[in-house]
């Protein structure tokens, strides 16, 4: 794993450089592979990256769009992930909707959604069962309780290893969730980290030891590239000893 630890001034540095970062590694996936696969993040943080994004001309037609993890809400939900990256992003650009992969919210049983998205995946990679496949692209952020995607702490979506995709569990609401040995088999994984709020667990998760059952974060380990972008105030207290 190469890992990068970069800390910006203040949040527009931030996505200035997660838009300069990201538009990199798509254009290099598109440059080796022809295709570039990119899973989203939720939250207010990623916001202004994605209406960045959609004012770049890129080959729309070989990106495809799949999200980390989604609220159980319907699509039209103000609180959904998918409505707030479509609202940002993707109908401002003319990407086919065939490329845009949302997670499955209307279910009765969150764990129907979560197997049938995960056949989603398996076929759309072309992996067998007991296979992961690898993204290029997984865009994170993380809470002040230091979870990420829907991976919250002391939950039963952090002993999945077996799966793709599972059921997360935020304080008795269902999530839909990437399962961690899915994130860490991508080639490029990105936080991107705001705020002063974020601090404690920052420390945590950069600490030399610590309890990914208590900060799911220590958990994302990719094989391939781990980014971490964080503005100042989120990033000033991390000491030297704790980045690469």
């Amino acid at each position: 794993m190469k890992k990068i630890v970069e800390v910006l001034p203040d949040v527009e540095a931030l996505i200035e450089r997660a838009r300069v970062v990201t538009l990199e590694k798509i254009n290099t996936a598109i440059a080796e592979r022809g295709v570039c696969t990119i899973a989203l993040s939720g939250g207010g943080t990623p916001k202004p990256l994605y209406e960045a994004i959609a004012q770049q001309k890129l080959p729309w037609d070989k990106i495809h769009i799949f999200w980390g993890d989604e609220r159980y809400v319907p699509a039209d939900d103000p609180e959904s992930n998918q409505l707030m990256a479509r609202t940002a992003w993707l109908d401002r650009v003319d990407i086919p909707a065939s490329n845009i992969h949302p997670m499955p919210t209307d279910k009765a049983d969150p764990a129907v959604a979560a197997s049938k998205h995960e056949r989603e995946l398996q076929e759309f990679f072309q992996v067998a069962p007991g296979e992961f496949p690898l993204f290029d692209i997984i865009l994170l952020g993380i809470g002040d309780d230091g979870h990420t995607a829907s991976l919250f702490p002391h939950t039963e979506a952090l002993k999945v290893s077996d799966r793709l995709v599972t059921v997360g569990n935020k304080d008795g609401q269902p999530r839909i969730t990437f399962t961690y040995p899915l994130i860490n088999q991508a080639r490029y994984v990105m936080f991107v980290v705001a705020g002063a709020s974020k601090k404690p667990a920052l420390a945590e998760i950069f600490a030399p030891n610590g309890d990914a059952s208590t900060y799911p974060s220590r958990l994302i380990q990719p094989q391939g590239e781990l980014w971490w972008l964080l503005d100042r105030a989120a990033g000033e207290d991390l000491r030297s000893e704790n980045l690469p």
